[in-house]
């Protein structure tokens, strides 16, 4: 039989229970390796008489072109996804009121979180920021009312800030968890080409990396690296091949 494409890859936790399957989302590639230790026993000749295998490690990898926050959340990190965004604002343009107090809002102040820096808008250049009363080339910053200098009246700038938007998207908050805090998950590899299929189950499994990897004119493609070990009965994993050969 041949194989041929990515294949599909889900992960369902093993730690909780009524856990959602998850598709790894739009695989780009998947990579199963066993590597073996062995130890050689020489004599007074070159070559051993003797080769035992010792420990195998099972690992995994899988590059992914689908960003699932729900992916990450429950196999790398291990916790549940809430409802709602910390979105960013950037480089929002608005202009320096000509009039006294020299103060505006950015359009999502009502949920602003913080400031992420102010441009001039014809030249590039940053503002500085400050705690009260700015002068020239400074601002300062009050829950989304930005304040500027009178001689900055008038002037275009661009500003980048963050806000919560409730009612859209997901986050989720990664504490600092003692040692050893390891979730877990079965992962479930399947592809099929012409009509024959490959089906691998994987007991057990943990996240040991998870990258998340940007590039000029490229898409986002994140990698999954993972172990594999044993379930409570002693199983590591399940080969299944639609062709006996």
């Amino acid at each position: 039989m041949y194989s041929f494409g990515s294949g599909v890859l889900i992960g369902t936790r093993s730690d909780i229970a009524n856990a959602t399957p998850l598709n790894f989302g739009l695989v780009q590639e998947v990579t199963i390796d066993e590597s073996a230790g062995v130890k050689e026993l020489y004599g007074q000749y070159q070559r051993p008489i003797a080769i035992a295998r010792g420990t195998i490690k099972t690992t995994g990898k899988a590059k992914v072109a689908r960003i699932s926050g729900l992916a990450f959340a429950n196999l790398y990190y291990g916790v549940t996804p809430v409802a709602g965004q910390v979105a960013t604002s950037f480089a929002e343009a608005a202009a320096v009121p000509a009039t006294s107090p020299y103060t505006l809002s950015v359009a999502n102040a009502a949920n602003f979180v913080a400031d992420a820096g102010v441009l001039y808008a014809a030249s590039g250049l940053p503002l500085t920021k400050v705690a009260s009363s700015p002068t020239v080339g400074e601002y300062s910053d009050a829950a989304g009312v930005y304040t500027f200098a009178a001689a900055d009246e008038g002037k275009a700038v661009l500003i980048t800030y963050t806000y919560t938007i409730a009612s859209t998207g997901q986050k989720f908050t990664i504490a600092n968890q003692l040692v050893g805090t390891t979730p877990t998950f079965q992962a479930l590899f399947y592809t099929t080409f012409q009509n024959q299929a490959v089906t691998l189950q994987l007991n057990n499994c943990t996240s040991s990396k998870l990258s998340f990897g940007t590039k000029l004119e490229d898409f986002v493609i994140p990698e999954f690296d993972f172990s594999c070990f044993a379930d409570a009965g002693g199983n590591v994993m399940t080969w299944s091949f639609a062709e006996a050969s």
